[in-house]
């Protein structure tokens, strides 16, 4: 009955595997014509349309839905320095209206003394230059996101998993034998 079992178990394993492995083979025929009508990017030339003009790279390599990203965040960021330089500029010109007459209560902000005043203009300017860094970011992260797609527009993103059954036997240090199933899985 062991031996009818096994046998059994051996035939089934093989039809399977013999299944898989004729379904595989097509699916890899199909997956390298896929990629040779797949027109594969360069890197360097996403790159160098990226840092031409900003989003050039990501529609050269199919993506045109970055774009408006892209341009929300140095539209968003422009907004940010203009705001944060109109408060900037707001502040030193009252503390130049302070350092003319510190005693007049017809100035802008007349609960801050000077020290107040320097504080706030030290704080706006900082904004303002950290975001002139951060667009000097979203331009490089622009151009990053430009060449590492253009690198993974030929990467295999099929679902190929391929499960294998195979008969198993082992011999143990013991003297004995184990049979049974394995399965391997490949992915």
């Amino acid at each position: 009955m062991k031996v009818l079992t096994l046998i059994a178990l051996f035939v089934f394993c093989t039809f399977v595997n013999c299944k898989a492995q004729r379904l595989i083979s097509d699916t890899q025929d199909t997956i390298k014509l896929e990629l040779t009508q797949k027109e594969i990017k360069n890197p360097s030339k996403a790159m160098i349309l990226s840092a031409i003009l900003p989003g050039a790279g990501q529609i050269y390599n199919g993506k045109p839905w970055k774009v408006p990203i892209i341009y929300t965040g140095f539209a968003a960021n422009i907004y940010f320095i203009e705001y944060n330089n109109r408060r900037y500029e707001l502040f030193l010109d009252a503390l130049a209206i302070y350092d003319q007459n510190p005693t007049s209560t017809d100035r802008p902000f007349p609960g801050l003394n000077r020290e107040g005043l320097v504080r706030n203009i030290d704080y706006w300017r900082r904004n303002r230059d950290l975001n002139y860094f951060l667009f000097v970011g979203i331009y490089a992260l622009n151009i990053v996101d430009a060449f590492v797609d253009a690198h993974l527009s030929a990467f295999d993103v099929t679902d190929d998993l391929s499960f294998k059954f195979e008969p198993n036997f082992e011999m143990l240090a013991a003297g004995g034998t184990v049979t049974g199933l394995s399965l391997k899985i490949k992915f």
